[in-house]
């Protein structure tokens, strides 16, 4: 009887135990990184936020499923019917995957859609560095009088910890053709022929710069935090090749994700508008001979800080030409 008490009360001690551990430390339970959302980045990104709020990305949420006027443009009804699921653009999984911002407030709660397209969407589901990224050296040091040390180590972590910099180009190019190229990995391939086959568009002549430095452009860097910079020809002409990297590299890898003929069509436009753009990149020969990641990557790494306004200058797109 007394074993049997015993064996009892171990029991209830370790799923008590359990419990305990589950509530206090969710975000140990669920590994995977979360979006916080936008307003969180706003505490400390005012200007980014300021430009981000007059995109059409922050818009999109409140207009992105009504009928359009137009006849003659797509129908977000006609396409959310054909892709089946929830009758709710902010609630179907295929539509939210690139249209809205699925975020919680820590890793408990439930998922909900509170946004278009936002910081997180490029840049890295923040819940495991944004205490890292925000930290300058302790709770009183402002940016201005962290040490280089402790920049270099913060930048690093919270690198290791999701956060996706600016200065990592190639992610942030590789995070738009994913759904800019309707090339992201949860979009299934049966959605997608329905999605095309009721008139959602594709565009295979998304290009890097001419896309991201017009209206979403938010390049504000110290010193002079409150000015939106402008990429010089130099660094435009490095973008745009490192662009063109992430479109060869995106299209080639979803080419047969699909039998949809309208599918294939436009990755193929992408794969060879990518390659005729590349053409005379020397650094890109490897990536021309097999278009991979790991060798986008190197080109990239290749490319940094070079001038190469002689290749690709006169493809660059014109400042009214901008989205």
């Amino acid at each position: 009887m007394t074993s049997n008490k015993s064996f009892f009360f171990s029991t209830l001690l370790f799923l008590f135990a359990v419990v305990v551990y589950f509530v206090t430390f969710p975000s140990m339970v669920n590994a995977e990184p979360f979006v916080k959302g936008a307003k969180l980045c706003e505490e400390c990104h005012e200007e980014e936020f300021k430009v981000w709020s007059k995109t059409k990305h922050f818009k999109s949420f409140r207009s992105v499923h009504r009928e359009p006027k137009d006849a003659s443009k797509p129908s977000p009804k006609k396409i959310l019917k054909a892709v089946g699921g929830q009758k709710r653009m902010k609630r179907n999984k295929t539509c939210y995957l690139c249209h809205y911002t699925l975020q919680k407030k820590d890793a408990g709660a439930k998922h909900q859609v509170k946004s278009g397209t936002s910081c997180e969407s490029c840049h890295g589901a923040s819940s495991d560095y944004m205490d890292i990224h925000g930290d300058y050296g302790g709770k009183d040091v402002k940016r201005e009088a962290e040490s280089a040390d402790h920049k270099a180590k913060r930048i690093a972590d919270s690198k290791a910890a999701g956060l996706i910099w600016p200065s990592m180009k190639y992610e942030i190019a590789e995070n738009c053709m994913t759904c800019h190229g309707l090339a992201n990995p949860d979009l299934k391939a049966d959605d997608l022929a329905k999605m095309l086959g009721a008139g959602h568009p594709i565009n295979p002549e998304f290009e890097l710069v001419k896309y991201s430095q017009g209206s979403v452009r938010h390049r504000h860097y110290p010193p002079n935090m409150k000015t939106n910079a402008e990429m010089t020809p130099k660094e435009q002409a490095e973008f745009f090749v490192i662009g063109q990297a992430a479109a060869l590299v995106s299209a080639t890898s979803v080419m047969s994700k699909s039998s949809e003929a309208k599918y294939i069509e436009a990755q193929k436009t992408r794969a060879e508008n990518a390659k005729a753009a590349l053409a005379g990149v020397a650094e890109a020969a490897d990536l021309l001979a097999s278009p991979s990641r790991a060798n986008a990557l190197k080109l990239a790494a290749a490319i940094a800080g070079k001038d190469l306004t002689g290749a690709v200058g006169s493809k660059l797109p014109a400042k009214g030409d901008y989205k």
